[in-house]
């Protein structure tokens, strides 16, 4: 009985039309190597690379860079020619399941972003190559690992209509990402230009608010569209809202509020500094003795690396 569903729901329940395509005959395949890429990034490469060198590859990352900003673009183009530029609603839009020229080219075009979430793996195997282990953080490996099956799920079966507004969003926020990547890759003499990291998680938090509104909305008027890939993309939309918010606060707000502490930790040196050169020219007055170290000055810095102090000691008025 379970194997007679399985069947009938992959070959009856499912797009007709993409069937015979790659990767497209069941969900196993795909699972399969989103658990590796799990195991991989998380076990297995950290540990292969445990006792060798990082590799170099900021030629390679450039150019990958490049070709995720120009796949990205022809993502993106492929949604707005095909739907989203103009004959889409994005009230309702049931799927087109003809073989009509422009619900093809949709239809591939939802096949291809599919591809592209296998192609994204190569963000994280850089890091373990590089040994970043530390940037493989739990919302990365959820993120890269989780979309390659859902989108499965949507390309066998709405590979089309109203849920590929997320595609379309995601594509163009992509476009930004890489450019991003691909600015920090050119190196050390890009990096004054790339104050606008931060900026990159609110516009994927933004993205995510909008999925959710878009998405939604079907719960509550009459549409022609499948209301599991509602739950689907609404649900993922909340899910990958709440771990970027978390990212956000964790990288971000803690790093402003560890930068302000700095700041007061330097002021109330400073003054305790002026405090202790005042008194020492108070005992001077007094005692008419002048001591070497009534006059050190000290100076705090704040840099990226935390708080540094340096002492200079002047010794005007001192007579051996």
């Amino acid at each position: 009985m379970i194997y007679d569903g399985y069947r009938d729901l992959m070959d009856n329940k499912s797009d007709p039309r993409i069937n015979d395509w790659a990767m497209m005959s069941g969900p196993f395949p795909t699972l399969a190597i989103c658990l590796f890429y799990a195991y991989f990034v998380k076990i297995l490469g950290p540990k292969l690379m445990e006792n060798r060198k990082p590799f170099d590859l900021r030629r390679v990352m450039i150019w990958y860079n490049l070709f995720q900003v120009i796949f990205s673009s022809w993502l993106f183009n492929e949604s707005m020619v095909s739907g989203w530029g103009g004959h889409y609603s994005f009230r309702c839009q049931p799927v087109d399941y003809s073989n009509n020229p422009i619900a093809m080219r949709m239809a591939r075009g939802c096949w291809w972003y599919y591809i592209s979430k296998f192609v994204e793996f190569t963000d994280t195997i850089f890091f373990v190559l590089r040994k970043k282990n530390d940037h493989i953080s739990t919302l990365h490996v959820i993120h890269h690992g989780i979309m390659p099956m859902s989108v499965w799920f949507g390309v066998k079966f709405t590979p089309g209509g109203h849920s590929t507004f997320f595609g379309c969003l995601n594509t163009f926020v992509h476009i930004v990402m890489y450019s991003y990547y691909l600015l920090a890759a050119l190196g050390p003499q890009i990096q004054p230009y790339l104050w606008w990291k931060k900026y990159l998680t609110t516009l994927q938090m933004i993205q995510f608010i909008l999925v959710m509104i878009h998405a939604f909305q079907l719960l509550f008027i009459d549409c022609n569209y499948p209301k599991a890939f509602v739950w689907l993309i609404g649900m993922h939309a909340v899910m990958f809202y709440f771990l970027f918010r978390g990212f956000y606060k964790e990288a971000y707000k803690k790093k402003d509020s560890k930068n302000a502490s700095g700041k007061q930790k330097v002021l109330k040196y400073d003054k305790e500094q002026n405090t202790q050169s005042l008194q020492n020219d108070n005992k001077e007055n007094e005692n008419g003795v002048i001591y070497a170290n009534q006059y050190k000055m000290a100076t705090g810095y704040i840099s990226d690396s935390g708080l540094r102090n340096r002492v200079f000691i002047d010794n005007r008025g001192f007579d051996e």
